[in-house]
């Protein structure tokens, strides 16, 4: 299957407004049903409930949770979407900025069927703990 460009940049544009939403259910509605994501080889996290829960604990790490769509490619049904975090962690209020990016396998439905995601895990603690 090959993807269609438009929908493509159209769903990465939505992937991001839900990150931005405030509302992890937003999120899980861009993957397929009973799929998921792994983030730096750590637990797989498959099914709706596993996605909600994955996005809202970022959520609520960042109440002010910003995400940027830094690029994205495809080829076929294979897609990386790079990304930046930023805000201010909910414990310790210091700003963390983050990047990385996931890779994706989409259905015909342009919908994300596995996802792997990769970011700096140590920086990002070192942010949070307000390291320099």
């Amino acid at each position: 299957m090959r993807l269609n460009k438009n929908e493509f940049e159209r769903m990465t544009e939505a992937y991001t407004t839900a990150w931005n939403s405030g509302n992890p259910e937003v999120v899980a509605d861009h993957y397929a049903p009973d799929k998921g994501i792994t983030i730096n080889r750590g637990e797989n996290q498959f099914g709706r409930d596993a996605i909600i829960a994955m996005a809202g604990g970022f959520m609520s790490s960042f109440p002010d949770l910003k995400l940027t769509r830094d690029f994205v490619r495809f080829a076929g049904d294979h897609a990386i979407f790079g990304w930046t975090l930023e805000g201010h962690h909910s414990d310790t209020g210091n700003l963390v900025k983050a990047s990385g990016w996931e890779e994706w396998e989409l259905d015909e439905n342009c919908r994300i069927t596995n996802s792997l995601g990769w970011f700096d895990a140590v920086d990002y603690e070192r942010q949070v703990a307000g390291q320099v």
